[in-house]
């Protein structure tokens, strides 16, 4: 492949891995992990090794369907450092709301809006491009609590 089609390729591994996230798709999600994959969230506070152990942490935060999120990237810096292996930073943008009960490090009744940088890096594995390691560091996080009533309303996709 050319270097720009690499880039690319990457790129939308990236993109599957947040789109997976927010639909809550978690068989596909584990797709984009090498098996032993890291994953250090908020500078390491939120850590796991192999991708069997990220993914229950990514279900223990996020699959129940009553929070809803929105993760977004821009920004790729993107370095294929050898023919299997790539590194990057993204710029990270996202909003979760939590309209129930304390969950993992979030509040009940909170939206959290944040930013901060993803640090990545992938290897090619038969072909494809997996991610290797994951992590970011926040710049900031702002979590606002709301009081649940008249008014307050959150629709999903996944409400009949």
């Amino acid at each position: 492949m050319f270097q720009l089609e690499e880039l690319e390729a990457i790129k939308r591994l990236k993109y599957k891995y947040l789109r997976c996230i927010d639909c809550k798709l978690w068989d596909e999600l584990r797709e984009v992990f090498a098996d032993d994959a890291v994953a250090a969230y908020d500078k390491g506070r939120y850590s796991a090794n192999g991708a069997d152990e990220i993914m229950t942490f990514l279900l223990g935060t996020l699959e129940r369907t009553d929070i809803a999120s929105m993760h977004n990237v821009h920004c790729p810096e993107i370095e294929i450092t050898s023919p299997t292996t790539a590194k990057a930073v993204w710029y990270l943008h996202d909003y979760v709301v939590n309209p129930g009960e304390v969950n993992g490090g979030m509040p009940g009744y909170s939206v959290l809006q944040g930013a901060g940088f993803y640090s990545d890096e992938y290897v090619k594995l038969n072909g494809e491009w997996k991610i290797k390691h994951t992590g970011y560091e926040r710049t900031f996080e702002f979590i606002t609590p709301y009081q649940k009533g008249p008014g307050v309303q959150l629709r999903t996709r996944w409400d009949d």
